[in-house]
C-alpha cells in the first residue's frame, strides 16, 4: 500500500489534491447509485472482513456528501455496514498487534483501516445527531399525524443505534493501537474526530434525562479512555469550560464525568485543571449574562457531591470567588465547603491541618450569613442545615451558629427566614443536650455546680506546691552565681566576715542520718539561695559518706566536680522535685491523691460548662421559639407553613414551653388560605390524632391524655378552635373512636382516677364528639347531671358549666337542623338540676357561679320547652332565697347585738356579703333578658317560618296543580303592581316579635321589669353603691334590658355613656363600650348622636380600655355600622400605642379600611389636620410614624394627585409653623409621579411663602431627590429647575426671588408663561365653585384647618357630616340639656340621600 489515509480537518477536504502518497476520494458516487455500492460493500464486508473500507471509503463518504437528500434506508445500511467494520477491527486486532511477523505493510494497512472506518462512523453519528435534534424539535409532541409518528419511530431507533456506535468505538479504542501509529504518536485530528462526535452527542438537551443514561455513561467512558491513553486531558478540560458556557443543562453530565475520569481512570489532574480554569474566571466576566455562571455553579455544587476530598486541594482558587460579584458563585462555593465539612473534615480524628482547615470553612460561612445577598444567605443557611442533620458541626459552634439563625430570623428575605427555621428545627432534632429543661430549670444546677467548682479549685490550691518551676529550669538560673560562689568558697583568701556571717551554720552542721537526708538538706540551701552554706555541706559530705555515690565525684574538689555533684543533687528527677522542694521523699500514694484530685477537678469543670453551653442553648430556644410563634399570622403563606412545621418539631422533642406555639396556632384552623389551614390541620393530626401504642386502648388513652393536656387552662377560643379538628376525627370512623370516647366517659364519671381539669377536658372533648354524632350525650344526659350537675355542683362550678358547654352540643342552634325543633319537657331531670344549681349559687361567693350561669341560662332557652316561664320562676326561686338570707342575717345581727356590741367592721362584712349576691341576681336578671329577646328573634321566628311553610306546602298539596299555578300567576302579578314582592309574611313575623318585644317584656305584669328600676339606680348612684363587683354587674344587666327595645334604650342611654366616661373601675367601663357596641348595631338611629364619645375611650388611661375600644369600633366601622368620619384619627394615634398588643389592632383596622374604596383617602385631610392641631400636641416625630404608615396606602395615581392639590391648599389656612412643617412632611411621604409633581408647581402661590422654614424646604427637596430617581432628561430639567427656584426662595425670601425671577421667565418662554398664567386662575375658580357646592371631600379638604368654626353657618347641621366641624357636646353627663338628640328621623334619610348622591 502506497499511500497514507490522513484524517482531515473538514470532510470536503478529502476530494481536493493531497500531499505525496496522501488518499483522495476518486469519485463521489451518485445518491441514485449508492444502495448498489452499499451492496458491494456488504459483500466485501463478508469476504474481506473489515479490510473492505479500504476499497469502499468512497461509498461511504458519499453517504456523507447526499446525507440531506438520502432515504432512511440507505443511511441505516451504511450505520450497520461502519459499526460492522469498526466491531470486526476491535476484535482483529488484539492477534494481529501481539503477533511477531507484523509487518510495517500490515500495519499500515491496519492503521488505514482504523483511520478511515473511524472517521467515517463518527461524521456519520453526527449527522444522524444533527437531523434527530432537528426532529426533535419540529415534531411537536403528541400529535397523531403519519408523518409525525414516522418521525418519532426513527428518532426512538437512532436513540438504540447510538449505544451501538458507542460501544464500538469503546472497544477499538480501548486496544493499545497506539503502536500502529510511528513512534506510537497518535495524530491529533484522529482524537479530535472521535472527541468532536461525543461531544455533539452531548449537545442534546435530553442527554441528562434518565432514559439516556446508558449513552451517557457510555461517552463518559469513550471519553475517559481518550484521557488516558491518547492524551485528551487538557482538551477535555478546555472542552468541559466551553460546553459548561453554552449548555447549561450539561453540569450534572460533565460532574459525573469528571468524578468518573479522576476515580475510575484516575486522572485527578482533570478537576485541577477544570477547577482552575473556572478560578481564573474574573468576577466581571461572571456577573455578564450568557458567561454560564448557573452551569459553573452547579457543576462544582454536583462535582463537590461527587468527590468532596478531591477538591480541596483545589479549594484555594475558588475562594477567591467568594469577593466577586457574583452571588451565583458565592453560593456554590458555600456549597463546596459545605459538602467538605459534611463528608471530609467531620469527626474527632482529624489532624492539626485538618482541624485548622475545619475552622477556616466554618469561618467563611459564618461570614456569608451575612452576605449582601439573600439568596446567599439562604443558602449558607441551607447548607448549614445540612452540617448540623449530618452531626458534623462541633460543639464548640452551636452557640454561635444558632445565635446567627436567631438573628437571621429578623431578615427580609423571605427565602432566608424560612431557611433559618428549618436549621433552628435541625438544631433542636439534633442538639447534644436535653430540651425539656429550660434556661429557669438548669440556672440553679449550674449554680451548684459552679460553687462545687470553686470549692475544688481552692482545696487543690492548698495543697500545691509553693513553685511550679521545675528543678532543670531553677538549676540554669542559679548556675552562673552558683559557680562564681563555688570559686569564691575554694580559693583560700575568702572573706573571714563573711565566713563568720555564713558559715557558722554549717561549722555546727552534724552528720545526718544518710547521704540522701545530707542531699535534701543541700537541696533546700540551694533553694533558699544559701549557696555558700550548700557548697561547704557538699565539700563535709564527701568526708562523711566518703562511699556513697552521690558524693564520690568530690575525691578531687575542683569546681567543675563540685558543680556536677550539687547539679545532680537538686536537680534529680523532674518527678520528685516537688517532694525534694518540701523536704519529703516522693511518696506513691500521694501521688496517686494528686493526680486524682487534678482528674475531678477536669470532670468538674466539663460538667460546668456543659451546664453553661445547655443553659445558653435553651435561652437561645426560648428565643428562637418566641420569635417564630410570632411568624404564625405574618402574611406570607410560606413562612407560616414554616413556623407550624417549627412548632411541630419543638413539641415532638418535648423541648420547654412548645406547648405555647402549638396552642397559638390553632386559630388558623379559620384561615381563609387554604395551605395554611392545611398545614394546621396536618401538625394538629400528626402531634394529636395519630398516638402511639400497642394495642387500641392503649392508642385511645395517649390520644385523650395529649388532647387533655392541651385543653387544660385554654382558653374558650382555644378550645373552639380546637373542636373544629377533633370533631373531623371524631366524625371520620376511625377505628378508635368508639374506644376514645369508652376511655372519655370512664375519666369524666371517675372510673379512671382524673383530676378536676382531666374532667373538664373529658367532658368537653365529649361535646365535641356529639357535635359528630348526638346519641354520644343524649343517651347519656342521666350521668352527665348526676356527675355534674348534681348534689355537688356548688363545689364545682366549673365542671359543671363545661358540662353545660357539652349538653348544647346537641341543640338545634349548635346542629343547625332544619327540621322540628328539638326541645325537652320543663319537668327533665336536667333543667331540675339547673334551676337549683343556678339559684343556690345566688346566695354564694363563688367566682365561677356567673360563668355557669350564662351557660345554663343559655341552654335552657336552647333547649326546653318554653323556657320564659323556666326562667321566670328560677328568678322567683333565686330573688326568694336572696331575701331570706338577708332577713336571716338581719335577725342573727340583732341577737348577736344583744349580746355583744356588733362592731363597725362586721356591719361592713355583712353588707359586702349582701352586695356580692345582690350583684349575682342582677347578672342573673340580665342573662334571662337577653336571651330571652334572643330567643323571640331567634327560635320563636324561626319556629314561626317553619310553621308558615308547612301551612303553605300542605294547602298546596290540597289545592290541585292548576289553581297552583293561577293563584301563582295572579299573587306575583298583584304584587309586582304593588312593588311588595317578598314583603308580607316574614314583615309580619318579625312586627309581631318587635311589638312582644316592646309591650309585653316590661309589663307591669312580666317579672323582668320588677328589676329594671334597681339596675337604674344603682348604676345611677355609685357613690351609694361602690360595691365593684354590684357596680359591674348592674351596669352589664341595664345594658342587657336596653336590648329588649328602643324605648327602653333612649330612656337609659344617658345612663350608660355617664357611666361610660365617669366609672372609675375599668372594667365597667370595657364592658360598656362592648354594650354599647351592640346597641348601635341593634338601634343605630339611637346611638349615632352619641358617636363620639365611643371614640373618646379610644384615649383611655388605661391599657385594656383602649384595646376594648378599638376593637369594637374596629368591628362597627367595616361592618358599615358607624360612618367613617375624621374621629378615625383617634385611631390613627394608636399606631403608636406603648401597648404593642393595641398597636396591632389599629394597624389591622386601617389594613381592612384601606379594601374599602377611597376610605383612607377620603379621610387622610382630615387626620391630618386633627393630628397636627397645636391643641392635641403631638410630637413631630409621632406624627410622622403615623402618617408614614398611612400613606402607604395611597397607591394610585390619580389619588396622589388629588391629595397634592388639597395639602397644598392647607398651607393658606394653617397658622403655626408646626402645621406648615407637617403639611410639608406629608407631602413628602407620597409616592409622587409626573402628574402630582405638575400639580405641585400649579399651587406654588400656597406654599411658597413657608419655604423660609427648613421644615418646609427640605421635606421638599426629599420630594424632588425622589422624582430625580430615573427620570428622563427633559423631566429632570423641569426638576432641576423648580429646585433652583426652590432653594432661591429658601435662601433670599420670597420678595427677593419672584419678580426677577418672573421677569427671565417671561423673557426666555414668552408665550408658554402667558398660557401658564392663563392656566391657574381656572383652576382658582374651580376651587372657589367646589367650595360654594359643599361636597363632602371639599368639607374635608379646603376650608376648615385651623378655622372649623366656619362650618357653624351651615344652616343644616345634621346633614354635612364632615370631620372638621367641631363637636357641640361634651362628656355625657346626666343633665338632659347636654343629652344629644335626633330632632327627627329625617335624619337617617338625609344622610343615605348624601351618601348616594
Amino acid at each position: 500500500m502506497s499511500w497514507d489515509f490522513l484524517v482531515p480537518v473538514c470532510v470536503g477536504d478529502l476530494v481536493k489534491t493531497g500531499g505525496i502518497n496522501q488518499y483522495v476520494v476518486q469519485d463521489v458516487i451518485p445518491a441514485k447509485q449508492l444502495p448498489s455500492h452499499l451492496s458491494k460493500f456488504k459483500m466485501g464486508l463478508r469476504s474481506q472482513g473489515p479490510s473492505c473500507i479500504l476499497e469502499h471509503f468512497d461509498t461511504g463518504y458519499s453517504v456523507l456528501q447526499h446525507f440531506n437528500s438520502l432515504e432512511l434506508g440507505v443511511k441505516e445500511d451504511t450505520l450497520d455496514l461502519l459499526v460492522k467494520v469498526v466491531s470486526d477491527l476491535a476484535v482483529s486486532l488484539p492477534t494481529a498487534l501481539t503477533s511477531t511477523t507484523f509487518s510495517t505493510a500490515e500495519r499500515k494497512e491496519k492503521l488505514n483501516a482504523v483511520k478511515m472506518s473511524v472517521f467515517l462512523l463518527c461524521k456519520l453519528t453526527e449527522s444522524l445527531e444533527s437531523v434527530s435534534y432537528r426532529q426533535s424539535i419540529v415534531t411537536a409532541p403528541g400529535k397523531g399525524s403519519k408523518k409525525g409518528k414516522g418521525g418519532g419511530e426513527g428518532l426512538m431507533q437512532w436513540d438504540s443505534e447510538r449505544e451501538r456506535v458507542l460501544h464500538a468505538l469503546v472497544q477499538l479504542l480501548q486496544l493499545d493501537i497506539r503502536c500502529l501509529w510511528s513512534l506510537s504518536l497518535v495524530e491529533e485530528e484522529f482524537i479530535s474526530c472521535v472527541t468532536c462526535c461525543c461531544y455533539k452527542l452531548l449537545e442534546n438537551p435530553t442527554i441528562s434525562h434518565v432514559k439516556n443514561k446508558p449513552t451517557r455513561d457510555c461517552i463518559i467512558h469513550l471519553l475517559g479512555i481518550l484521557i488516558t491513553k491518547y492524551n485528551h486531558l487538557l482538551g477535555a478540560s478546555v472542552k468541559v469550560i466551553q460546553m459548561l458556557q453554552h449548555f447549561e443543562q450539561l453540569s450534572s453530565v460533565f460532574a459525573q464525568a469528571v468524578s468518573v475520569w479522576s476515580t475510575e481512570y484516575g486522572v485527578r489532574a482533570i478537576i485541577g485543571e477544570v477547577i482552575r480554569e473556572i478560578g481564573q474566571k474574573s468576577s466581571e466576566e461572571l456577573a455578564r449574562e450568557g458567561s454560564g455562571v448557573k452551569a459553573f455553579a452547579s457543576f462544582l455544587s454536583e462535582l463537590s457531591g461527587l468527590v468532596p476530598e478531591l477538591m480541596i486541594p483545589n479549594i484555594s482558587v475558588l475562594i477567591t470567588h467568594l469577593e466577586g460579584e457574583s452571588h451565583t458563585m458565592r453560593v456554590a462555593v458555600c456549597e463546596v465547603l459545605g459538602e467538605i465539612l459534611v463528608r471530609v473534615l467531620c469527626g474527632d480524628g482529624l489532624d492539626e491541618s485538618g482541624r485548622a482547615d475545619r475552622d477556616r470553612f466554618f469561618d467563611i460561612l459564618q461570614e456569608h450569613l451575612h452576605d449582601t445577598h439573600s439568596h446567599v444567605r439562604a443558602r449558607v443557611l441551607q447548607v448549614y442545615t445540612r452540617i448540623v442533620n449530618s452531626k458534623a458541626l462541633p460543639l464548640c459552634r452551636y452557640s454561635e451558629v444558632m445565635g446567627l439563625a436567631v438573628g437571621r430570623l429578623m431578615d427580609k428575605s423571605i427565602n432566608a427566614v424560612k431557611s433559618a427555621i428549618q436549621l433552628l428545627a435541625a438544631f433542636i432534632a439534633h442538639n447534644p443536650y436535653s430540651c425539656k429543661l429550660s434556661s429557669a430549670d438548669l440556672k440553679k444546677p449550674l449554680e451548684t455546680e459552679t460553687a462545687k467548682l470553686r470549692e475544688m479549685k481552692e482545696k487543690l490550691e492548698g495543697k500545691a506546691p509553693v513553685t511550679v518551676i521545675k528543678a532543670s529550669e531553677l538549676w540554669a538560673a542559679m548556675e552562673p552565681e552558683l559557680l562564681l560562689t563555688v570559686r569564691t568558697t575554694l580559693e583560700p583568701t575568702s572573706d573571714a566576715e563573711e565566713e563568720n556571717n555564713e558559715g557558722g551554720d554549717v561549722e555546727d552542721e552534724k552528720p545526718e542520718d544518710d547521704d540522701r537526708a545530707t542531699a535534701v538538706k543541700i537541696a533546700q540551701y540551694l533553694r533558699v539561695n544559701k549557696y555558700r552554706n550548700a557548697v561547704k555541706l557538699c565539700v563535709k559530705a564527701h568526708s562523711w559518706f566518703p562511699e556513697s555515690e552521690m558524693f564520690a565525684s568530690l575525691s578531687t574538689v575542683t569546681p567543675e566536680s563540685l558543680m556536677d555533684t550539687l547539679g545532680l543533687i537538686f536537680k534529680g528527677s523532674d518527678d520528685d522535685a516537688s517532694d525534694v522542694s518540701q523536704n519529703l521523699p516522693p511518696t506513691p500514694q500521694k501521688e496517686r491523691d494528686k493526680e486524682g484530685d487534678e482528674g475531678d477537678l477536669k470532670k468538674q469543670e466539663m460538667l460546668v460548662q456543659y451546664l453553661r453551653n445547655m443553659e445558653t442553648f435553651s435561652l437561645q430556644v426560648e428565643q428562637a421559639i418566641s420569635v417564630i410563634n410570632n411568624m404564625l399570622y405574618l402574611k406570607t403563606t410560606s413562612v407560616v407553613q414554616e413556623a407550624v412545621q417549627f412548632c411541630v418539631t419543638v413539641h415532638e422533642f418535648s423541648v420547654a414551653n412548645s406547648v405555647s406555639g402549638v396552642r397559638k396556632m390553632l386559630p388558623l384552623v379559620w384561615s381563609t388560605d387554604a395551605a395554611i389551614k392545611d398545614a394546621v390541620v396536618q401538625a394538629y393530626r400528626r402531634l394529636y390524632l395519630n398516638p402511639q401504642g400497642d394495642t387500641v386502648r392503649m392508642k385511645a388513652q395517649t390520644l385523650v391524655d395529649s388532647l387533655s393536656e392541651l385543653m387544660v387552662d385554654a382558653s374558650l377560643g382555644t378550645i373552639q378552635c380546637l373542636e373544629e379538628i377533633v370533631q373531623e376525627f371524631f366524625g371520620s370512623g376511625s377505628n378508635l373512636q368508639s374506644t376514645v370516647i369508652q376511655v372519655l366517659w370512664e375519666r369524666f364519671t371517675g372510673k379512671r382516677e382524673a383530676s378536676v381539669l382531666h374532667k373538664r377536658a373529658a367532658v368537653l372533648l365529649l361535646g365535641m364528639a356529639a357535635r359528630a354524632e348526638r346519641e354520644v350525650v343524649l343517651s347519656n344526659l342521666d350521668t352527665l347531671c348526676s356527675v355534674a350537675l348534681g348534689e355537688k355542683v356548688t363545689e364545682e362550678f366549673l365542671l359543671a358549666r363545661d358540662t353545660v358547654i357539652t349538653i348544647c352540643s346537641i341543640t338545634d342552634h349548635v346542629r343547625q337542623s332544619k327540621g322540628a325543633p328539638f326541645r325537652l319537657p320543663q319537668d327533665h331531670q336536667l333543667f331540675t338540676c339547673l334551676t337549683q344549681a343556678v339559684a343556690d349559687g345566688v346566695v354564694m361567693e363563688d367566682p365561677y357561679w356567673q360563668s355557669f350561669m350564662e351557660q345554663a341560662v343559655r341552654l335552657i332557652y336552647f333547649l326546653a320547652e318554653s323556657p320564659d316561664q323556666l326562667c321566670s320562676r328560677l328568678l322567683q326561686r333565686s330573688a326568694r332565697l336572696l331575701l331570706d338570707q338577708i332577713v336571716e342575717g338581719s335577725e342573727v345581727n340583732k341577737d348577736v347585738g344583744q349580746i355583744h356590741d356588733a362592731s363597725q367592721d362586721s356591719s361592713d362584712q355583712e353588707e359586702q356579703v349582701n352586695c356580692v349576691c345582690l350583684a349575682q341576681l342582677l347578672a342573673l336578671c340580665g342573662c334571662v333578658a337577653f336571651w330571652q329577646v334572643s330567643h323571640l328573634e331567634r327560635s320563636v321566628s324561626a319556629e314561626l317560618r317553619r310553621r308558615r311553610g308547612e301551612t303553605e306546602e300542605r294547602e298546596e298539596k290540597e289545592k290541585g296543580p292548576g289553581s297552583k299555578a293561577k293563584q301563582l300567576a295572579n299573587e306575583s302579578a298583584m304584587e309586582e303592581e304593588l312593588g311588595l314582592i317578598g314583603a308580607s309574611a316574614e314583615d309580619t313575623e318579625a312586627e309581631l316579635i318587635r311589638k312582644i318585644c316592646e309591650t309585653e317584656l316590661l309589663a307591669e305584669d312580666n317579672l323582668l321589669s320588677a328589676f329594671l328600676p334597681l339596675l337604674v339606680k344603682v348604676c345611677s348612684s355609685p357613690g351609694r353603691y361602690s360595691h365593684p363587683q354590684l357596680t359591674t354587674a348592674a351596669c352589664l344587666a341595664l345594658s342587657q334590658y336596653m336590648m329588649i327595645s328602643p324605648s327602653v334604650c333612649e330612656d337609659n342611654i344617658r345612663l350608660i355613656f355617664t357611666v361610660l366616661e365617669r366609672s372609675t373601675l375599668p372594667v365597667v367601663r370595657a364592658n360598656a363600650i362592648i354594650a354599647l357596641g351592640d346597641l348601635t348595631v341593634r338601634f343605630p338611629n339611637t346611638l349615632e348622636p352619641w358617636t363620639q364619645n365611643l371614640y373618646a375611650r379610644l384615649s383611655d388611661e388605661v391599657p385594656s380600655v383602649r384595646q376594648t375600644a378599638v376593637t369594637v369600633l374596629t368591628q362597627l366601622v367595616l361592618k358599615d355600622v358607624l360612618k367613617v368620619k375624621g374621629q378615625v384619627s383617634e385611631v390613627a394615634v394608636l399606631l403608636i400605642d406603648p401597648e404593642p398588643h393595641i398597636t396591632s389592632l389599629a394597624l389591622n383596622f386601617f389594613n381592612e379600611l384601606a379594601t374599602k374604596d377611597n376610605a383612607i383617602y377620603n379621610l387622610l385631610p382630615d387626620i391630618i389636620s386633627r393630628l397636627s392641631d397645636p391643641e392635641r400636641g403631638m410630637s413631630s416625630e409621632d406624627f410622622n410614624t403615623i402618617m408614614k404608615q398611612l400613606f402607604s396606602y395611597i397607591t394610585k395615581e390619580r389619588q396622589t394627585e388629588s391629595l397634592v392639590e388639597k395639602l397644598c391648599q392647607r398651607f393658606r389656612t394653617a397658622k403655626t409653623e408646626r402645621q406648615w412643617c407637617d403639611l410639608a412632611m406629608s407631602l413628602s411621604l407620597l409616592s409622587m409621579c409626573e402628574r402630582g409633581f405638575k400639580r405641585l408647581q400649579e399651587c406654588w402661590e400656597c406654599y411658597s411663602d413657608k419655604l423660609t422654614e427648613s421644615g418646609v424646604y427640605q421635606p421638599l427637596l426629599t420630594i424632588i431627590a425622589k422624582l430625580r430617581r430615573g427620570a428622563k432628561p427633559q423631566f429632570k430639567a423641569q426638576i432641576d429647575d423648580f429646585e433652583k427656584r426652590l432653594t432661591a426662595v429658601h435662601t433670599r425670601g420670597l420678595e427677593n426671588v419672584e419678580s426677577p425671577e418672573m421677569e427671565e421667565n417671561q423673557g426666555e418662554e414668552g408665550t408658554a408663561e402667558k398660557t401658564s398664567s392663563r392656566t391657574l386662575l381656572p383652576t382658582r375658580g374651580r376651587q372657589k365653585r367646589r367650595g360654594q357646592t359643599k361636597s363632602l371631600v371639599s368639607s374635608h379638604g379646603d376650608d376648615s384647618f385651623v378655622t372649623p368654626q366656619k362650618s357653624r353657618k351651615s344652616k343644616k347641621p345634621v346633614i354635612t357630616f364632615s370631620s372638621d366641624e367641631e363637636e357641640d357636646e361634651d362628656d355625657a353627663v346626666m343633665a338632659e340639656s347636654e343629652t344629644p338628640k335626633v330632632t327627627t328621623p329625617i335624619s337617617r334619610t338625609s344622610r343615605r340621600t348624601r351618601l348616594r348622591n
